[in-house]
This record gives structure tokens, sequence and C-alpha cells, in this order.
């Protein structure tokens, strides 16, 4: 299973999410972003928008931005 985080350091919400993703045991990567949302065209392409966090989930074919609705995610379907 292939899930990615895009997140940009210092981000509270990416912090949030990658713990989640931490305690629950996943494994993924991480796509560290650029702070000024002009150089985010890597996220964009992904998901439409800059903003982050940004998670995907490659086996399940998800994308998915808000860090609510991936905390979610998180708990429902990885852990």
């Amino acid at each position: 299973m292939a899930v990615r985080l895009y997140a940009l350091d210092g981000c509270p919400w990416c912090e949030k999410v990658s713990d989640a993703l931490d305690d629950a045991g996943i494994e993924y990567e991480t796509e560290w972003v650029d702070a000024l949302h002009s150089d985010r065209n890597g996220v964009k392409r992904v998901s439409g928008q800059r903003g982050v966090p940004v998670l995907i989930d490659e086996g399940r074919g998800v994308t998915m931005a808000e860090s609510a609705n991936i905390l979610e995610y998180v708990e429902r379907t990885l852990a």
C-alpha cells in the first residue's frame, strides 16, 4: 500500500495527520511542499488545489484534503 502525505513543515494540521498515521502504524512518504502557495504545483497536480495537508492512498485510489476528513479516513479505513 502506497500512502503519500503532502505537508508543509511547521503546519499544525499536517502534524496532526502525520501523528495519526504514525499512531496507526501506517507506512507513508511525506512530500514536503513550499511555503508559498504559488510554488505548490505538485500538490495542485494531484489534488486540484494548493492547500495542505493532502493524503493520497494509491492502493485505494483516494486523494483527499482537509485535515478533519483525512483524520477520519485514517481512523476508519487505514488503522
